[in-house]
């Protein structure tokens, strides 16, 4: 297991790397932040900032998208993909929220997990970014960085990947280290080709330290 003070010292480097650590989608309300994450299934943020201002004028309340057609809604995001489930999935959502949360996004993993389209990596955003709660995105970056740095054990599973950072990221750092494992894994430790010979973590990471 990664010491205490090697995990301190990754946290700190990510800091320096990435003083900004927020999130890449777009959006001015909690609940555009939600319909923004579950549009960027299987697909990039850069698309979904490409779509959702046209979706959230054409559509711009909660009310909005509740009285919506699943088709009207699918004819905005069908770049995203799979926008027919995606479309369904934003206006289902929006009738719950409206009939059941007064048009407020709540605030619990049990109630996000229970919306139409959302899992544990967008119920853990959302508790993070928009509540300030302790809050692991577990998502391909973070799973494959965390991995090689030797934070976790190098599982996929994306429930055990939180449970082993909840032990070992401090809550209050949760959120944005998270957002910088997105950033570094576009910027330096990509999937096929990390370029350890340019990461200062490397002293830190097990995987770099075992490239030659």
């Amino acid at each position: 297991m990664k010491s205490k003070a090697a995990v301190r010292r990754i946290i700190e480097g990510l800091k320096l790397l990435y003083p900004d650590a927020l999130c890449s989608l777009n959006y001015r309300k909690d609940y555009e932040l939600l319909f923004a994450v579950r549009l960027s299934a299987q697909c990039t943020d850069a698309r979904v900032n490409l779509v959702t201002p046209e979706l959230f004028a054409r559509f711009p309340t909660l009310e909005a998208f509740a009285a919506a057609s699943y088709e009207d809604v699918g004819e905005v995001i069908r770049s995203c993909g799979f926008y027919n489930t995606k479309a369904r999935d934003l206006v289902e959502c929006a009738k719950i929220l409206v009939s059941q949360y007064g048009g407020r996004v709540p605030d619990t993993m049990e109630a996000l997990t229970a919306l139409p389209g959302v899992g544990r990596k967008t119920a853990n955003l959302i508790l993070g970014d928009v509540y300030g709660q302790s809050a692991y995105v577990c998502d391909t970056h973070c799973i494959r960085i965390t991995g090689r740095l030797g934070i976790t054990d190098g599982s996929t599973d994306p429930l055990r990947v939180e449970r082993q950072l909840r032990e070992r990221i401090p809550g209050k750092e949760s959120s944005n280290f998270c957002h910088r494992m997105v950033l570094h894994g576009r910027a330096l430790c990509m999937a096929r080709k990390p370029n350890c010979a340019a990461c200062p973590l490397r002293g830190d990471c097990d995987y770099g330290k075992a490239q030659p």
